[in-house]
């Protein structure tokens, strides 16, 4: 297996077991979406609770030039490390959701510019 397929079998890995652990309800689905071709995955909800309208994205992450980068994460879940215990190189993890100025202090991959 080459290095992007492996990435993209961690995420995926990594995120359906983010779903299993989702106390849900019967008005809210936790969703996974995985695009392949563009490198998009995401754990979202969605549904009602009551009258009010539940859309929130939880965890994005994407896949570019072979280095995976955490976009946003409103979870208590320590995205970076699970997915650098799970077999992702420290350099290939970006910070995304960090201003750019702040990756280098981050411990993990920065982007050149």
């Amino acid at each position: 297996m080459d290095k992007l397929e492996k990435y993209r079998q961690i995420v995926r890995d990594f995120l359906t077991e983010q779903v299993a652990t989702e106390q849900g309800s019967a008005q809210v689905e936790c969703q996974l979406i995985f695009d392949g071709e563009h490198d998009h995955y995401q754990l979202l909800d969605l549904g009602w609770d009551g009258l009010k309208r539940i859309y929130a994205c939880y965890i994005h992450i994407d896949i570019k030039d072979e280095q995976v980068w955490i976009q946003r994460n409103m979870t208590e879940v320590d995205v970076a490390a699970e997915l650098l215990e799970a077999g992702i190189a420290r350099q290939d993890l970006i910070l995304g959701l960090h201003p750019p100025y702040k990756r280098p202090y981050t411990g993990y991959g920065v982007i050149a510019s």
